[in-house]
């Protein structure tokens, strides 16, 4: 691709990302981008990506790639397979993004997706290989009852992170002060995705009958 080629391209990338952090996905137009990137041709980005969702997949992709090579390189660092240290391969790549401009847009790109969350177990090819296999293991591990309720679980652990990642992805961008304490956040954060797989399930201290009046 020749270099002016290339530039474009990362200015329609970057502007795009910028763009749909903020005012969301669905919001922005491809005109609105286009300008952002001070193009003065119109169809610049259909060109390189044939579209707002080509865009939408380039910068998903681009970031998606190393944050998963990343969640390999943790899980096979640890000592352990316990549910925190799972969880902790999960996040330590994607908490990382919290200091770049690039990486807090694409959290908060990322948690606008929730609506494909569900994906994940029935559309594998979408998922990252090392994410999809963690995922896997923590609802295996999951303490809730059936396979329903397991996937629930890991679900809700998904919207979660997102969500907690976007919203502290915001704060930073808003200047708070609080925001900037990495380490801690990270920390809680585990703890609180910990939870969400490992509390007991109610169902199984319930008898039949009190599960079939409910």
């Amino acid at each position: 691709m020749p270099r002016d080629a290339t530039e474009t391209r990362a200015r329609l990338i970057a502007e795009a990302e910028r763009l749909f952090a903020e005012q969301g996905i669905w919001k922005v137009r491809v005109q609105d981008i286009v300008a952002a990137a001070g193009q003065k041709n119109s169809s610049a980005l259909s060109y390189h990506f044939g579209s707002r969702s080509g865009v939408l997949d380039a910068i998903l992709r681009e970031h998606g790639e190393p944050i998963d090579q990343g969640r390999g390189e943790v899980w096979a660092s640890l000592d352990d397979d316990h549910t925190p240290a799972l969880i902790e391969a999960l996040v330590q790549p994607l908490t990382h993004r919290l200091a770049t401009d690039s990486g807090r847009c694409y959290l908060r790109i990322v948690a606008q997706l929730s609506a494909d969350f569900s994906r994940w177990d029935f559309d594998p090819t979408h998922v990252p290989a090392n994410l999809n296999a963690i995922l896997r293991l923590l609802r295996d591990r999951s303490s809730a009852t059936g396979k329903a309720q397991r996937d629930e679980r890991v679900l809700g652990m998904i919207q979660l992170m997102t969500t907690s990642l976007a919203e502290r992805a915001r704060r930073i961008e808003a200047g708070d002060p609080l925001a900037t304490q990495d380490h801690l956040y990270a920390a809680n954060l585990v703890d609180m995705l910990t939870g969400i797989i490992e509390a007991p399930s109610r169902n199984t201290a319930m008898t039949a009958p009190q599960r079939a009046g409910r």
